[in-house]
């Protein structure tokens, strides 16, 4: 191989493809939820959370990007997989381009993110690092979280409560438990995005030697794992109403409900390349509960 085949530029299409576009609804759920509850609090700074949801954006990228990376490298993508093409064993993106591309992408993200530190304070630098560190460490380091069991801890801690509860703090400098339990729904449902991809791709990760909690406790604990998010993240809507000053409208997303049985029905009934449809549903059903969620907090 030439040199110059080495270091063509890969193409747009391949870069958009590495970034795993549909996968870009988890953060922005986070950054949407945690902005409601601010607007409901009449506490909102727009630009605040503008920026924060660029940077998460490019953090999920750069996370992906360094997802494609390593599962590369260590085998657990491969020519015949169950999920969509990757950009590195498909061939489109070299090594040493999707590396330069992971420390573009985290820097950028780095830098927008200076200017909330500046507004906000310095816990949001540490923030901003520790969610950058974990990008990295989901697939990368001498202790991958992806390959060790701890991909949905990941998630749900990065994805749902820094994610959700972070966001608020941009706008009232402080964490409360109403911002906690908001963070909720959020972190399980989008949490349930990864556990349907590793329950699909359960038999590959084994061979891989990537020991996710699905390959670690079987497929019935994920299914059970599922159901119990969607129930809690219902749950969490009635003690909202409850304990705090909501009216009807917080109930919301309890119009998804058909939409959740439909991603339970197919769970259980689909197999192999079928779940790809589970997957893309389970993604658009966290958007929309965050969505509804959100309005159902500010209305």
């Amino acid at each position: 191989m030439s040199i110059s085949t080495v270091d063509k530029p890969a193409k747009f299409e391949s870069w958009i493809l590495a970034s795993r576009p549909k996968t870009l609804l988890a953060a922005v759920v986070p950054v949407m939820v945690g902005s409601a509850l601010a607007v409901s609090q009449n506490q909102f700074i727009f630009v605040y959370s503008f920026i924060a949801l660029i940077c998460s954006i490019l953090i999920q990228v750069g996370t992906n990007f360094a997802n494609d990376l390593y599962d590369h490298l260590k085998g657990a993508d491969s020519r015949n997989r169950k999920g969509p093409e990757r950009a590195l064993s498909s061939g489109l993106i070299t090594s040493f381009q999707m590396k330069i591309a992971i420390a573009l992408v985290f820097s950028l993200a780095f830098v927008l993110g200076l200017y909330l530190v500046y507004s906000v304070g310095i816990l949001i630098l540490v923030i901003g690092v520790l969610s950058i560190a974990a990008g990295l460490a989901y697939t990368a380091g001498p202790y991958p979280l992806a390959y060790n069991g701890l991909g949905d801890v990941f998630v749900f801690v990065f994805f749902g409560i820094i994610g959700t509860a972070g966001t608020y703090y941009l706008h009232l400098r402080e964490f409360t438990l109403l911002s906690l339990l908001i963070s909720l729904p959020v972190g399980v449902l989008i949490t349930n995005i990864l556990v349907i991809n590793n329950y699909r791709d359960i038999d590959e990760d084994r061979e891989a030697n990537k020991n996710t909690l699905v390959v670690k406790l079987g497929k019935r604990f994920a299914r059970i794992q599922i159901i119990t998010s969607i129930i809690l993240s219902y749950l969490i809507l009635f003690f909202l109403y409850a304990h705090y000053n909501f009216n009807y409208w917080i109930f919301l997303p309890l119009s998804t409900i058909p939409i959740a049985y439909l991603q339970i029905k197919m769970l259980y009934n689909l197999k192999g390349m079928q779940l790809n449809k589970t997957l893309e549903l389970s993604a658009k059903y966290a958007a929309l509960f965050g969505l509804l969620f959100s309005a159902g907090m500010v209305l």
